[in-house]
């Protein structure tokens, strides 16, 4: 299938690494020119040496921390002006940490709610004034927790379903201007923060890390964690013209993890 990405103008967060990078990396591959940031910016520029070296796309660099606003807003008008515009923002972030409720203090939820759910309507306000000329698609990586709760992830939980909800009203307000707006919801996908995640319930289940993955991929009908790339590829087509009668909605891409229709 022709995805019709081929000189589109992407700007990507979080995507050094994970599932952002995967992202990325589909998009470059499929023709389009990127704009990626990290918050590091060492790791954001070698993230877009490699995927100009094995594309061939222009790709751009900028340190950015999504927790920022004037961080944000300096990305953008960076990625727009170099660019010359902007056809596809895929928002992103990395995740609060996990842990129970009554471990959470007000600064906790604080810097989870800037994080994330505040980092995706600055990733958006800002975008919009050069997207809506135009037309374009939005993206935000929420987290199968927008469906069903899981367990330690409280604040992931919380905010992200605040994400989803968001976009979902985007996806109405902005369908005039020929935008469309989507969250794609990763299951577990085999990244630094997944493997964090089971450390962190093998430690509360007594059990090791690797043990605590052989339970995690029981649940999951297709028997394995996802690849990077399997999402990558998954986002590359809900943000191009190929899907360009999809809006408001859930993707889900979890090997038939959940178990909701």
């Amino acid at each position: 299938m022709e995805l019709g990405l081929t000189n589109k103008r992407a700007l990507v967060a979080g995507a050094s690494r994970g599932l952002g990078y995967a992202a990325a990396r589909a998009l470059a591959r499929e023709g389009a020119n990127v704009c990626l940031c990290a918050r590091n910016r060492e790791d954001a520029e070698a993230a877009a040496r490699t995927l100009q070296q094995e594309t061939g796309v222009r790709t751009l660099a900028f340190g950015a921390d999504m927790a920022q606003a004037e961080e944000v807003r300096a990305w953008v008008e960076f990625g727009v002006r170099e660019l010359g515009g902007v056809d596809l923002l895929l928002a992103n972030s990395g995740g609060p940490p996990p842990g129970a409720f009554d471990k959470f203090t007000d600064a906790d939820w604080s810097q989870a709610f800037e994080l994330t759910l505040m980092s995706v309507v600055r990733q958006v306000r800002e975008v919009l004034p050069h997207m809506k000329a135009g037309g374009g698609a939005i993206a935000a990586i929420t987290s199968l927790s927008v469906r069903e709760p899981i367990p330690g992830l409280l604040l992931s939980n919380v905010f992200r379903s605040g994400v989803a909800a968001l976009l979902k009203t985007l996806s109405v307000e902005l369908a005039p201007y020929s935008i469309r707006v989507n969250n794609i919801a990763p299951g577990r996908i085999d990244t630094d923060r997944v493997r964090a995640l089971d450390q962190f319930l093998a430690d509360a289940g007594g059990v090791s890390a690797s043990e605590q993955k052989r339970r995690s991929e029981g649940a999951i009908p297709i028997g394995r964690y996802g690849d990077p790339e399997d999402f990558g590829r998954a986002a590359a087509f809900l943000l191009s013209p190929a899907a360009g009668y999809v809006t408001g909605h859930t993707f889900v891409v979890d090997g038939g993890l959940l178990r909701q229709y």
